[in-house]
């Protein structure tokens, strides 16, 4: 298969995403050219738990783009003359875990376990049949009869360590080698300066979170060739493969919200106050309305609208995923109109407190226009509430779409996310034993990028604000 046989799959939110990202490149791009805007920067590149929170995000980033790489496979009988696809679209994070997509199992299964979680009734060989827990198909078959488990856990996982081992001093060459076109010091100067985290950017954080992350990924990686290392679920899908697909659907509903929602509050926020009177008024009264409306109910009106010209208009929708992707859309939209609000009273505020600074009523006495005030004196001074009140809000809006699906409005159920594997794990902990590790994976990806989030938010805030810090 030549991959100039791929049919690639744009989907809206798979656009929007690398718009996203290249927009906050060209932002570290234009801020690098600007002492100003690149000060506060190094401030947070000093900052240990920053730097350490940084490789955490930047590796869900990481898989959420590689997940939003949409194509289709050519078919069996594919040709040049008549070229035909597979009807399902995958995407490169599919690839790579076919693996696991592949490996399915009958129903539940345990982390590590070799058989299923239910006993069911098996016919032998004698034509008796025996009340037990049969086998898994894939999950430990390789194990022999007497064969500890822990041991061939522990045996199997060593590779996986090296190979991380490697990569983590794969970075370490990297930040060296970056470093000493700074410096014509030797290599081994540099390394030990990173190591020892006497660079001017904390490294040895990121290098040691990064590190972990490459070692944990290793293991994952060479156990689950053999083994399910978070279980199946209720049809058999693999525990591990829902949670790594997830990632991209919370990162999409915290950043795209985002995007949408960053325009209105940024050109309304602006307008109420600098230009104040009518323009004011007329302004607070929109977010004021909205502010009354309860914002869940909003939300379930507009999806359940949704989702009933989806039925009306099902021919209009070539595929599941796009009907999918049209609804986690909406979804963002729908959150950014009940979450632009609090940004824009924000800078409304601070847009009063700057009008009335000596430089702007100077900007105005010599008939500087009003768009120019806007753009070259207000914006960029307000810069700072912006990005702290975005990375604080993001945590919030990956929590919202877990309680949007527990309650049944959120993602489409073909969606993988991890609300939806909270909500299908309610009647798994009511049953005796407990299926918990659904819920337990769900619980532990959202909570080490909320985390993350959380963390990095609060650095953030310290380094942007020009009131909490002094630079030298």
């Amino acid at each position: 298969m030549s991959i100039f046989t791929i049919q690639p799959v744009f989907l809206i939110t798979d656009i929007l995403l690398f718009l996203l990202v290249a927009i906050a490149v060209g932002y570290f791009c234009y801020a690098r050219q600007h002492a100003h805007l690149v000060t506060p920067w190094k401030h947070l590149s000093k900052n240990s738990v920053a730097m350490g929170s940084a490789a955490i995000l930047l590796a869900y980033l990481s898989i959420a783009v590689v997940d939003s790489i949409h194509f289709k496979l050519p078919s069996e009988n594919y040709s040049k003359e008549d070229p035909h696809y597979q009807p399902e679209a995958l995407s490169l994070l599919d690839v790579w875990l076919k693996p696991l997509r592949d490996k399915s199992e009958k129903s539940y299964s345990s982390p590590f376990a070799s058989q299923l979680f239910t006993k069911e009734s098996i016919e032998q060989k004698n034509g008796s049949t025996i009340w037990d827990y049969p086998s898994l198909r894939y999950g430990g078959v390789h194990l022999n009869e007497g064969q500890s488990k822990s041991a061939d856990i522990l045996i199997r996982s060593i590779p996986g360590v090296i190979k991380g081992l490697l990569l983590g001093a794969l970075v370490l060459i990297l930040l060296t080698l970056y470093h000493r076109k700074k410096s014509p010091q030797p290599l081994f100067y540099h390394m030990q300066q990173i190591l020892k985290g006497q660079c001017s950017i904390q490294w040895r954080p990121f290098l040691f979170v990064s590190t972990g992350l490459f070692i944990i990924s290793g293991i994952i990686i060479e156990l689950s060739q053999v083994y399910h290392v978070f279980g199946t679920d209720k049809i058999g899908d693999s525990i591990l493969y829902q949670s790594l697909k997830s990632i991209r659907t919370g990162i999409l509903i915290g950043t795209l919200t985002t995007l949408v929602m960053l325009p209105f509050a940024i050109i309304l926020g602006i307008a109420a106050g600098y230009f104040r009177g009518w323009i004011d008024d007329l302004i607070q009264y929109i977010y004021t309305t909205l502010n009354s409306i309860p914002s869940l109910l909003l939300i379930a009106a507009v999806m359940l609208m949704l989702q009933v010209h989806l039925n009306n208009n099902a021919e209009d929708y070539n595929s599941l995923l796009e009907r999918a992707d049209l609804r986690l859309l909406f979804l963002c939209m729908i959150l950014s109109v009940t979450s632009w609000t609090g940004l824009c009273r924000y800078l409304r505020a601070e847009s009063l407190k700057l009008r009335e600074m000596d430089y702007i009523a100077a900007a105005r006495t010599m008939g500087v226009s009003h768009i120019s005030i806007l753009s070259r004196h207000i914006l960029p001074n307000v810069t700072h509430i912006v990005l702290i009140t975005v990375i604080l809000d993001f945590s919030g809006l990956v929590l919202a779409e877990a309680m949007l699906a527990y309650v049944q409005i959120g993602v489409d159920p073909t969606t993988e996310s991890w609300g939806n594997m909270i909500n299908s794990a309610r009647l798994e902990m009511a049953r005796e034993p407990a299926v918990w590790w659904s819920l337990t994976a769900a619980f532990t990806f959202m909570l080490i990028l909320v985390l993350a989030a959380n963390l990095f938010s609060d650095a953030v805030r310290d380094a942007l604000d020009p009131r909490g810090q002094h630079y030298d």
